[in-house]
């Protein structure tokens, strides 16, 4: 199956994907606390490195990823004035 792009999708599967945003965003939140606590941890046992940067990276493109699409589709949901 072919996944539609935001601007083609009715009223309420808009409003379905903000509420799958939304379970996304909070499974994001918890993903980059988890990976900003490795790298706490890592840099109070003083280990600097591969440790330390990976979960960073991560959690940069965890939060890069989640920015633009709730921009997205924000900005649809507010053309339609459904928000």
């Amino acid at each position: 199956m072919t996944e539609k792009k935001l601007s083609e999708l009715t009223d309420e599967e808009l409003l379905q994907e903000a509420k799958k945003m939304k379970s996304n965003s909070i499974m994001n939140a918890v993903l980059i606390g988890f990976l900003v606590g490795i790298v706490v941890y890592s840099v109070v046992k003083n280990t600097l490195g591969l440790v330390t940067l990976i979960p960073l990276f991560l959690a940069y493109k965890l939060v890069n990823k989640s920015n633009y699409n709730n921009q997205e589709l924000d900005s649809i949901l507010k053309d339609r004035k459904l928000k």
